[in-house]
């Protein structure tokens, strides 16, 4: 059975990836990004905004942006609150992301949270999310010999 949590990111950054968003780490880049838009590079610099990671979006899109980054934000927390006791859809965002940020290499939940958007309080609060870090936890270090 497929990871439940790797189906949605892949499905949320997909549905990402289209947004109408545009990235520049230099000037050049910039001036082709405002005219692959149609804005002038020094004239139309009050039609867009600047997000992190070298991103911008254009006035116009940007409720688009957040409408889009709220609903994912939203499926997110749905998936967790449908998962009786942690060991599903739970258990499978933290073993995604303990993998992506090689957990069983450093043992380091830090980088693991960061991704989650969360803390180790929050999680501590909860049994659901204890319950699935804690059987993460144990497949990772089972897969890795401990």
């Amino acid at each position: 059975m497929a990871n439940r949590y790797a189906v949605l990111r892949k499905r949320q950054q997909e549905e990402f990836d289209k947004l109408p968003l545009g990235f520049a780490f230099s000037n050049k880049q910039f001036d082709e990004m405002m005219k692959r838009w149609g804005l002038d590079p020094d004239k139309d610099l009050d039609k867009i905004y600047r997000i992190p990671g070298g991103g911008f979006v254009q006035k116009k899109d940007h409720a688009l942006l957040h409408e889009t980054m709220e609903r994912h934000q939203r499926e997110t927390e749905e998936a967790i609150a449908a998962d009786p006791d942690g060991t599903g859809f739970v258990y499978e965002m933290f073993l995604y992301e303990m993998d992506n940020h090689e957990y069983g290499y450093t043992g380091d939940m830090e980088d693991t949270l960061n991704a989650l958007g969360m803390t180790i309080e929050e999680i501590a609060a909860s049994e659901k999310l204890m319950a699935g870090l804690e059987k993460a936890k144990r497949a990772v270090w089972s897969r890795e010999g401990f």
